[in-house]
């Protein structure tokens, strides 16, 4: 078996390795007191081309006073917190952001710790509609291999974590995908067979779906959400057809061929040799796809055409042709994808590049990278549109992109309050358009899923310009795309300052033009 080297110094297998029994595992922001502002985007229309691209580049800089010993993988709470696992125990260490706005001078705290017997590592991940947070399987548990069928329930109003029973016979989940759907159930893939199984919230309990799928497993797949709910993922373990793709139907519960890609991006090859890796999808705010290869080639997806295309292979580097084996990408606000790459599967040296639809320009990296793979690094995007970087050790890094313009098309819009007054301990909607972006946002090969595709709600104080995030839940819909309409529930918590105040829907770390409120 491939041996994956943490940061952190503990041995763990590689993710993607033979499995069980022999099984191949599978800031300056616009401004508009009038919350029924125009739209700057008129609804139904669609992006008919990709944004310009943006100056890349940007800065990395080290958190301080990190208490995780070694940082695990991220997610994005709907109180604009930040959640993080602390690698190989049952702990997670919550970040908050200091009263100024800023998560690189926030405070830090230890939530509930997970089940007893429960400390996964590479596992299925989603935000539910309500707020809670689910975390199931594992490839490893306490740095065991053992592909886990486990899993637990966070509910951050409780701080409380309850365990979930896994799909009817079921005996692997391991670090296999998990997608959170347009309607808000959570989707999850068995790692070692083609098996998915969609969840009830309210009952915490399974219906078997994903009929139809190719290949001899979900290993290693990355799972896009795309505008009209489907769900696209390049088959890593199609030994038949090695360019395949696939296509998953909500309304039908089954999966279909897709068109064949112009490259092979899985490190797959015939009689099913290789380590099946595959990077993250990531869709733009023009509709298309980037699939960043394990290989070193990189396919984009056009949803309208139905078509793949050949795009820019990774860099080559020092004579060392990069790729992207479970590493990281983000979209961030300006268009420009971030993306971790490193030389061949699982080999150390990564480099931060950024792709701006056409072309890779490689921007600052942060200090472990030297020592780190591709499959090291995690990213989260913040609300204020940095990028946190995870990578199995204490040293937090956050990428401080150069300052530069949100794409228009992006930007979520208010367009209805249920009240421009605001009282301690109780709770409001807004409705608005885009209020989950256009993309996921956030992926990572198959091992992690921190999407951030749902509603933040945060407040600036007018006399102090002090901030605050508002807890949201209960959304109406976790669909993405420009003309997607809904609405959300949020909570006024009893220690925010009172006065008058700026209120923002934020989407992606794009925030929309404020709204002015009063809190009482």
């Amino acid at each position: 078996m491939t041996i994956k080297q943490l940061a952190c110094g503990v041995l763990v297998l590689a993710a993607g390795c033979a499995g069980i029994d022999g099984v191949t595992e599978p800031t300056n922001e616009p401004t508009n007191d009038d919350y029924l502002a125009a739209d700057p985007q008129a609804a139904g229309t669609t992006p008919a081309t990709a944004p310009p691209p943006a100056t890349p580049g940007g800065t990395w800089t080290r958190l301080a006073n990190v208490p995780i010993p070694a940082a695990g993988f991220q997610l994005l709470l709907t109180d604009g917190t930040v959640i993080i696992s602390e690698v190989s125990t049952n702990r997670w260490w919550r970040l908050t952001p200091d009263i100024t706005g800023s998560y690189l001078n926030g405070t830090w705290s230890q939530i509930a710790p997970m089940p007893a017997g429960y400390a996964p590592l590479y596992f299925g991940a989603g935000v539910l509609p309500d707020g809670r947070v689910m975390i199931e399987g594992g490839e490893y548990i306490s740095n065991s291999p053992v592909w886990t069928t486990q899993g637990a329930v966070y509910n951050p109003a409780t701080n409380t974590w309850a365990s979930v029973t896994p799909p009817a016979g079921w005996s692997t989940i391991g670090d296999a995908s998990a997608v959170i759907l347009g309607n808000g159930t959570y989707m999850q893939s068995d790692c070692c067979t083609t098996r998915s199984a969609l969840l009830n919230p309210a009952t915490m309990t399974w219906t078997a779906t994903g009929t139809g799928k190719q290949g001899a497993s979900n290993d290693e797949e990355s799972w896009t959400r795309l505008w009209d709910g489907t769900i696209l993922t390049v088959d890593c373990n199609n030994t038949v057809n090695l360019l395949a793709s696939e296509i998953y139907t909500p309304a039908t519960g089954a999966w279909t061929l897709g068109p064949n890609t112009a490259n092979k991006t899985c490190d797959i090859n015939p009689g099913g040799s290789g380590s099946h890796e595959n990077g993250p999808q990531v869709q733009r705010y023009d509709g298309t796809v980037i699939a960043f290869g394990g290989t070193g080639h990189n396919d984009v997806y056009n949803p309208t055409a139905h078509t793949w295309t050949a795009v820019s292979d990774s860099p080559i580097v020092a004579g060392q042709q990069l790729d992207s084996a479970d590493g990281p990408a983000v979209l961030m606000p300006d268009g420009n994808v971030l993306v971790a790459m490193s030389p061949g599967i699982f080999l150390s040296d990564t480099h931060m590049l950024e792709w701006d639809g056409t072309a890779f320009t490689e921007v600052a990296r942060p200090p472990n990278a030297p020592g780190n793979s591709s499959f090291h690094q995690n990213f989260m995007l913040l609300p204020t549109g940095e990028v946190l970087l995870t990578d199995f050790s204490n040293d937090i890094e956050m990428y401080r992109p150069f300052v530069r313009t949100p794409v228009p098309a992006a930007v979520p819009v208010i367009t209805a309050l249920s009240s421009q007054t605001l009282i301690h301990g109780t709770s409001a909607s807004l409705s608005g358009q885009r209020l989950n972006g256009l993309s996921e946002a956030v992926a990572y090969g198959d091992d992690a899923q921190g999407a951030t595709d749902y509603p933040i709600v945060r407040v600036t104080m007018g006399a102090t310009n002090h901030v605050f995030y508002f807890r949201t839940f209960n959304h109406s819909t976790r669909a993405i795309g420009p003309s997607v309409t809904g609405t959300t529930s949020f909570a006024i918590p009893s220690g925010v300052e009172r006065g008058s105040a700026r209120l923002e829907l934020v989407a992606n770390g794009i925030a929309s033009p404020p709204v002015s409120v009063t809190i009482m």
